[in-house]
């Protein structure tokens, strides 16, 4: 629904990077992952991939500021 009020739709992203629609629908759902089809989701939204799926995006560790 969010795809198509921001005027896409799973079927245009999939033409847009040349694969079937049932493999976005598939990392959509999350039954499959890809950076690649996430990354496109994401930036028809206009939002960022850990956004919509802060499950499948780690927290990156802050490098330690601590000196000895």
């Amino acid at each position: 629904m969010r795809l198509r009020l921001a005027g896409s739709s799973l079927s245009a992203i999939a033409r847009d990077l040349g694969v079937q629609p049932t493999t976005v629908t598939a990392v959509s759902q999350g039954v499959r992952r890809s950076r690649r089809i996430e990354s496109a989701i994401a930036a028809a939204l206009a939002t960022e991939p850990q956004k919509l799926w802060p499950d499948r995006y780690a927290a990156v560790a802050e490098p330690s500021t601590t000196t000895h």
